[in-house]
């Protein structure tokens, strides 16, 4: 059974930053694809970033392009998200996902993951 824990939310000024942990267990997690994910209040999950099994490949959605910043380390089966120059509208739950398909190269479509975590609050103050 995969599971993912993330941590590293709270509350930070605008301008501020964040880093997100995801910790992975259940299966060798260098062989697949990870993601996350975010979801404000009334709003639809939405994608953030995507990092290929092999850290070769990273998509970012256009609104964190430039602040965000994904990382993998296959040896602590941890995946990173770095957030920089945070804006209010950061404001939202942040989740990590893990594909199921083995050397996926990353998608910004949820239902290509099949596993999530419980997610991390992420407040950004004006």
């Amino acid at each position: 059974q995969v599971q993912l824990v993330e941590s590293g939310g709270g509350l930070v000024q605008a301008g501020g930053s964040l880093r997100l942990s995801c910790a992975a267990s259940g299966r060798t997690f260098r062989n697949y694809a990870m993601g996350w994910f975010r979801q404000a209040p009334g709003k639809e999950r939405e994608f953030v970033s995507a990092m290929s099994w092999s850290g070769g490949s990273t998509i970012y959605a256009d609104s964190v392009k430039g602040r965000f910043t994904i990382s993998r380390d296959n040896a602590k089966n941890t995946l990173c998200l770095q957030m920089n120059s945070l804006k209010p509208e950061d404001t939202a739950v942040y989740y990590c996902a893990a594909s199921g398909t083995r050397y996926y190269r990353g998608s910004p479509l949820a239902h290509e993951y099949d596993y999530w975590g419980q997610g991390t609050q992420v407040t950004v103050s004006s």
